[in-house]
């Protein structure tokens, strides 16, 4: 027989029906848009029919691209399972994504949980605003997210709360009387923002946004030089150089979900969630060191 099927464009064709289009299996591949395009071609030529159409502003699989689908994944799954029975194993790399806030605490953790559980996958990480890693998700830049807030989205899947505690340079002092209390934020949109205005509203106190930052060590800063109160979720472990308030009502706890781009496997999903979730529930934890193989990449804003 004339005709075979790669291993490698069998890939690209798999990843381009798990995330809806060539330039987010490109990403998700490390590839080329080029070369996945080529890829699929390829099997197109090898099987004489054709795989995918165009559909509005992306593609979808044709009916004999659907039947190559069911195929193509007993192919992969047979091929890497007969490499890890030689004791070699296919290096996944995976983009985990955070907003700043309690990332300090959340993300060594996560990072030395999933080096146990799974030791072959290759992790980087990438702290960013939440409306970029949706964006990231969406592309398929990003595998995994850590996003406060509620989990209204097949993608999220809850992992437990996020307590507040409010901040505050050692020597500030309240306003007195019913003088506004000055708040320091993350600019907007911001879950944290949003809550500190809202918890002091409940409470019928007069608040101000006196200073703001895109970044956690702007806010941390501003704190520290005596311009306000900022809610931050630091897991037990104070700032530097900040002190808690408890004369300032208790705000409620913001949730945490584990967001998945889509078609990622749930056999990479399912440590994450369990290792943010047993996290959760601990009074406090001790920060670790990142391994060497999880870089963070750091963007503008948080």
């Amino acid at each position: 027989m004339s005709q075979i099927l790669d291993i490698a464009p069998l890939r690209s064709f798999v990843a381009v029906a798990d995330t809806g289009g060539f330039q987010r299996a490109a990403t998700s591949l490390h590839l080329s848009q080029a070369a996945v395009s080529q890829h699929v071609r390829k099997l197109e030529s090898a099987t004489g029919r054709v795989l995918i159409e165009r559909h509005g502003r992306g593609s979808r699989l044709t009916g004999d691209g659907e039947r190559l689908l069911v195929q193509a994944r007993r192919l992969l799954a047979l091929h890497d399972e007969t490499l890890r029975s030689f004791g070699r194993h296919s290096t996944e790399s995976v983009v985990i994504g955070s907003t700043e806030h309690a990332a300090a605490q959340l993300l060594p953790y996560l990072s030395a949980q999933l080096a146990t559980t799974l030791p072959d996958l290759r992790i980087r990480f990438r702290l960013d605003r939440g409306t970029k890693l949706r964006e990231g998700l969406a592309e398929g830049r990003v595998d995994l997210a850590l996003l406060l807030g509620p989990a209204d989205d097949l993608r999220a899947t809850p992992v437990g709360n996020l307590a507040l505690t409010w901040y505050a340079a050692p020597t500030w002092q309240r306003p007195p009387g019913n003088a506004p209390i000055p708040v320091v934020a993350f600019d907007q949109p911001c879950a944290l923002r949003s809550r500190a205005l809202e918890t002091l509203a409940e409470n019928a106190i007069p608040a101000m946004v006196n200073a703001e930052a895109i970044q956690l060590a702007g806010v941390q800063a501003a704190v520290g030089a005596g311009l306000g109160v900022a809610l931050m979720a630091t897991l037990g472990q104070t700032p530097e150089g900040l002190a808690p308030r408890h004369d300032l009502p208790a705000p409620k706890p913001l949730p945490l979900a584990v967001w998945a781009r889509r078609g990622l496997s749930p056999h990479t999903v399912a440590p994450a969630v369990d290792a943010l979730r047993r996290l959760l529930a601990r009074p406090a934890l001790t920060p670790a060191p990142y391994p060497e193989y999880a870089p963070v990449e750091y963007a503008q804003g948080a």
